[in-house]
């Protein structure tokens, strides 16, 4: 997954260890098992027989009865698919799900020791026990009802002034609530060594803009629910019926004005087009009633002679409605914010609300999953990384992290070798794409260097004030970047976070430990075409390629905005991913098609993922002897492999939610959709004319 969009989210979230990737994973929290789950091993020769079959995913998973020209997906995973039904606590059920299964009970210990180790204040140890003290403790949790966020129902309630106003949205942009729009520090993208403000589209709590403006029935049905679930909530803060209809109405007038200049997925995914970096005077005259010096002066940024806007217009109507609609409607949105982004950390009824419309409307759950999950998962978003220390000692090691660390140079390699025999690219643009990939830096197993939570105040007094705590510090931490060097040590996920992703700013790819794990494999049994496959074409041939997809091509070997290709070779890389784009607008799921263009660079990423793995796996020993494994070719077991990365389903509810907000494709279509491009793949499987995933050879995209 590329960082462009999530790495430049709004500071509400405090600590970004599970960015938005479908990346092997269906839900949130995944890591790595302590016995079932291992590491990956790099290019080693292997042994015919290594894997028995009853041993082998490869054969345990697959479907016989499909026909793989059919549907490749299907036939690679479809037993799994019919012995895993998604749990009633669950959005869907994966690979990645069996891999978190094993870490929660990895993080639940640490949790527990640090609880009943009686260490001292201020120590990492304190910190990650007693914020899971207050998380599990639900009879104090239920006892306080909404009291933790009384202080900042006072500054609404004491709102008199559009001034008052703003002070209030610039403190609760420092809190993780985030109203009105998004905030960030970043990396100014055409200078990458600064570090800068970056202001924009934000302030809705539905998933996008879609969801206020589309008319279809079941978008027009979740504007309902959400409209009940707003009221809902202000009634659960004390509100009557009457008064909480009113309150909601007023909130929903609010973010559909915003939604309305909001820009769509596909429009967000122009890096030229969503950067504007204005000077203090323009941005003032831009949004003159949001009176940027008292916000800024409220948030403690110092002095900030220029920001990047990302989309202008909605920073106009944003304007526009701080001086239009009436307080009364402002307070209720602000109260709305507060409740919504803390009511997981509240008493049970706030809970239950949430989840009513968060798992049940919005993503078809039936149950919620157990306190204990709950909590974990909160606790990694929170403070994963001091979580994370603790986990790499007792489940990593430096010679893993050398393993990994090879793997990843052999999928250079192959990408060093495909570059240099591009037939469609010029010399002088191959040679400045090997520089960029050459600049390239390699975050691989854990870091180096970890986070100094020594300014974060954590105490077993209230589960929801701890989490203000974790957000304001969150946005201290970014905001100390301001004016100073660029930290490349700094990792924004956790080496347990089954998860990876290119930050094309950095021009770095970061590669947690737990990434790689197989479920139920002991890493001895593995062989290279599993491991090129699954790790190497689905993790790290992936996110290189970001590095050289549709956004990630615009940015130079330092990271910054440059047109460093010839305009021939421009014009042909567009051709070739249009051509991506439009075969992917004709997946249709459910009643919605696949947006091939919102989609298109993890589409790319997919594609070149597949091929970087197969290039490298062509140089094992495994691969130039040819022999069967369990009956299967060392191609079809490397195709296979790639699938197994992505086994797994999700709720209709989920796909559809998806398919509106999300840059990546549902996960079987990232399996049909690149494989269908491959002829390595038509090969190794037999597939030919008549086959469903036929393509002919002038439809076919080859890109990297």
């Amino acid at each position: 997954m590329s960082l462009r969009m999530s790495l430049r989210m709004s500071l509400r979230m405090a600590l970004p260890t599970f960015l938005a990737r479908s990346q092997r994973c269906l839900a949130p929290f995944a890591l790595a098992g302590a016995f079932a789950i291992t590491m990956v091993t790099p290019a080693r020769p292997v042994s015919a027989g290594t894997l028995s079959p009853s041993q082998d995913p490869l054969v345990r998973n697959m479907d016989p009865s499909v026909k793989p020209g059919d549907d490749f997906f299907r036939y690679a995973c479809g037993t799994w698919l019919k012995q895993n039904p998604i749990p009633l606590a669950e959005r869907g059920w994966s690979i990645g799900s069996l891999v978190r299964e094993d870490g929660f009970h990895q993080m639940i210990e640490i949790c527990e020791s640090a609880a009943h180790s009686s260490a001292a204040r201020g120590t990492n140890e304190q910190k990650v026990g007693d914020f899971w003290v207050a998380g599990m403790d639900s009879v104090a949790i239920a006892r306080q009802g909404a009291a933790p966020l009384k202080p900042e129902l006072a500054r609404i309630a004491a709102i008199r002034t559009r001034a008052d106003l703003l002070g209030v949205i610039a403190r609760f942009q420092t809190l993780g609530i985030g109203p009105l729009y998004s905030l960030n520090v970043a990396q100014d993208d055409r200078n990458s060594s600064r570090m800068i403000i970056r202001l924009g589209q934000g302030g809705l709590s539905l998933p996008n803009r879609d969801y206020y403006l589309a008319s279809d029935s079941g978008t027009v049905h979740i504007r309902s629910e959400y409209r009940k679930h707003v009221a809902a909530m202000f009634r659960l803060l004390g509100e009557t019926p009457a008064a909480s209809r009113a309150s909601s109405a007023a909130v929903l007038r609010i973010e559909t004005a915003l939604a309305k200049r909001s820009r769509t997925l596909e429009e967000l995914r122009d890096p030229y087009a969503n950067y504007n970096k204005l000077s203090q005077p323009k941005l003032v005259a831009l949004t003159p009633a949001l009176d940027w010096g008292a916000q800024f002066q409220q948030m403690k940024l110092g002095a900030i002679d220029s920001v990047i806007v990302g989309q202008p217009e909605f920073l106009a109507q944003a304007d526009s409605l701080v001086r239009a609609a009436p307080l009364t409607a402002w307070k209720s949105y602000l109260r709305w914010g507060l409740v919504d982004a803390l009511a997981s950390r509240l008493s049970n009824p706030f809970e239950l609300e949430s989840f009513r419309f968060n798992g049940t409307v919005m993503s078809g759950t039936k149950a919620q999953r157990p306190r204990w999950k709950r909590v974990l998962a909160a606790e990694e978003n929170a403070i994963g990384e001091l979580m994370g220390q603790v986990w790499v000692q007792k489940y990593c090691s430096p010679a893993t992290k050398a393993r990994y660390e090879q793997l990843t140079e052999d999928i250079f390699s192959a990408y060093r070798d495909r570059i240099r025999a591009l037939p469609w690219m010029s010399e002088a643009t191959k040679q400045h794409a090997l520089l960029k990939l050459s600049k390239v830096d390699r975050k691989v197993g854990y870091p180096d260097h970890w986070r100094d939570y020594s300014a974060l105040d954590l105490d077993r007094g209230s589960y929801a004030s701890n989490q203000l705590r974790v957000n304001e510090w969150g946005f201290r931490h970014e905001a100390a970047k301001l004016g100073k060097p660029v930290d490349r040590t700094e990792w924004e996920m956790t080496p347990q976070t089954y998860n990876a992703y290119f930050d094309p700013s950095k021009v770095e790819i970061v590669l947690p430990a737990a990434a790689f794990m197989i479920p139920g494999v002991a890493d001895s049994l593995l062989d290279d075409a599993i491991l090129y496959s699954y790790a190497g074409a689905s993790t790290i041939g992936h996110e290189i390629t970001h590095g050289f997809d549709d956004e990630g091509r615009t940015q130079d070997e330092n990271g910054n905005l440059n047109s460093w290709w010839s305009d021939r070779d421009s014009v042909e890389f567009t051709t070739r991913a249009k051509k991506l784009a439009d075969q992917f607008d004709q997946f249709v799921v459910g009643d919605k098609h696949v947006r091939g263009m919102a989609t298109l660079g993890e589409n790319i990423a997919d594609l070149g993922g597949i091929v970087l793995g197969y290039e490298a796996f062509k140089k094992t020993e495994q691969f130039k002897r040819g022999e069967k494994l369990n009956g299967l070719t060392p191609d079809q077991r490397y195709f296979l492999g790639y699938a197994l990365a992505w086994t797994g389903q999700r709720r209709p509810e989920v796909l559809a939610q998806q398919i509106m907000s999300d840059v990546h494709a549902p996960e079987f279509l990232r399996v049909n959709g690149p494989l269908a491009n491959i002829p390595e793949f038509y090969q190794a499987f037999g597939i030919k004319p008549g086959d469903l995933m036929w393509r002919a050879d002038d439809v076919r995209v080859t890109i990297w």
